[in-house]
């Protein structure tokens, strides 16, 4: 009888270790918990936490945190529980190519501001090319926060 009880005992020590050994090698990654469409801006509330053994393979490197996906865009169909490659999102577009936006000149004292056809999307702080409605040049800009496009910067 012992010799059984010692027999059992070691078996559930085991069964613990594998259980724990077992939850050690998961990796928590975020995932949409609903279908997340081209273009559509991810927020936390479209995301969840899931499990994946730590020897699953990805395709490509994936994103890790919920954190770097608050506030992004997505480039492509994102499916419900599968991880999401770092290439399947950007940063939100505050001005799109071909879409009037306005544009500013701003130095010393002087602020000019006019209108101006975007020939590329593009997103904070990117500098991006635009076609002056006015005169018909074509003028380099940085984009700014609230999506207007600035020229003249250093």
């Amino acid at each position: 009888m012992k010799h059984f009880f010692h027999i059992a005992l070691t078996a559930s020590a085991m069964a613990l270790a594998v259980s724990q050994v077992a939850s050690a090698e998961e990796r928590i990654l975020p995932v949409p918990s609903v279908t997340i469409y081209p273009g559509d801006t991810i927020n936390e509330s479209m995301l969840k936490d899931r499990a994946f053994p730590e020897n699953y393979r990805y395709r490509t490197a994936v994103i890790e945190s919920p954190r770097v996906l608050a506030g992004k865009m997505a480039r492509r169909t994102l499916l419900p529980g599968e991880p999401i490659p770092m290439n399947a999102v950007d940063d939100p577009k505050l001005v799109t190519r071909g879409a009037q936006t306005q544009i500013m000149f701003e130095e010393g004292g002087l602020s000019i501001m006019g209108v101006g056809i975007p020939l590329q999307s593009g997103t904070l702080g990117e500098t991006i090319q635009v076609k002056n409605v006015d005169s018909g040049r074509i003028i380099t800009g940085r984009v700014q926060p609230d999506g207007r496009v600035r020229i003249g910067f250093q």
